[in-house]
């Protein structure tokens, strides 16, 4: 964990830790409060993703593009973007200036406004279930494409800000990232040992593969 003067407040704590290294702001996340649309989750599980070269399963591995241009800079400001075509997932940029790295946050539990999450979430089986997962957890919180880009760290509507309480390095679990093609089994994903509104871990599998593994065998 860093170290940081007594004399810095929590925000500037935060801020500083998310102008660092990827993972280390990824397992500092863990227990931060997001809150968008009068509802505020306790953030239970991320995942980090590093810049061009380092890191094959980032949005930024390529280069910069219109789409992943926010994942550059300014750390603590808002990467979303759209996926399957209907959902909206939430990364928080982390690192210096001009280069690329955020964290996705992949699940939380709802501390405060459980009645507009279960009205945006209807078909939740449980309230465990409302951030439960990354386009989940946009949807409880009403977050679309409006906040692409926005700081994090201000009074804007999405808001992030740093844990009543650390989350001790003994309820910390680390794996594998969840449906990437690329470094798979680089355990960047960090989550809350034992919470229920953690994701279920399901490793990615090549479409043709499935498809192959899908289909009847021909009897002989």
């Amino acid at each position: 964990m860093v170290a940081y003067p007594e004399a810095v407040d929590d925000l500037a704590r935060l801020a500083v830790l998310l102008g660092g290294p990827v993972v280390p702001a990824a397992r500092g996340l863990l227990g931060a409060r997001l809150s968008a649309g009068g509802v505020t989750v306790r953030i239970t599980e991320v995942e980090a993703y590093a810049g061009t070269a380092q890191d094959p399963a980032s949005h930024a591995h390529r280069g910069r593009t219109p789409r992943n241009a926010a994942m550059f800079g300014p750390a603590g400001h808002a990467y979303v973007y759209f996926t399957y075509g209907m959902h909206w997932c939430l990364n928080v940029v982390t690192g210096p200036d001009g280069e690329a790295s955020a964290v996705l946050v992949r699940a939380g539990e709802v501390v405060t406004g459980l009645a507009q999450a279960r009205s945006r979430r209807r078909a939740a089986r449980s309230d465990g279930d409302l951030a439960r997962g990354p386009a989940r957890l946009c949807a409880a919180l009403g977050v679309d494409r409006s906040a692409y880009g926005r700081n994090l760290l201000g009074d804007g509507p999405v808001r992030l800000r740093p844990a009543l309480e650390p989350v001790p390095d003994p309820a910390v679990a680390a794996g594998p990232r969840v449906g990437v093609t690329g470094a798979h089994d680089m355990p960047w994903r960090f989550w809350i040992t034992g919470d229920p509104t953690v994701s279920a871990y399901r490793r990615h599998v090549p479409r043709r593969r499935a498809a192959e593994a899908a289909r009847p065998v021909a009897e002989t």
